[in-house]
């Protein structure tokens, strides 16, 4: 009994891997050009976001950046 349960499952898991795929509506991240005195906050601000913490964190994230300094003109991808 406990393989037939595991091989159901095991199929299962397979053709949900198979099926699964991002959504069409998944936004692709935009390219922010930093301005002069922007800092990470600033840029979660103006991308319309309720909580700009979690933005933060994500922008971060995104491009593997080391500490919050930020330079005029860098290249940022941001999440939407």
């Amino acid at each position: 009994m406990f393989a037939k349960v595991l091989a159901l499952s095991v199929v299962a898991l397979i053709a949900w891997a198979i099926v699964a795929r991002a959504s069409e509506g998944a936004a692709r991240d935009r390219v922010y050009v930093v301005r002069p005195y922007d800092t990470l906050w600033t840029i979660a601000e103006r991308s319309g976001t309720n909580d700009p913490r979690e933005l933060v964190w994500r922008i971060e994230k995104r491009n593997h950046l080391a500490s919050a300094t930020l330079v005029p003109g860098q290249r940022l991808l941001v999440p939407r």
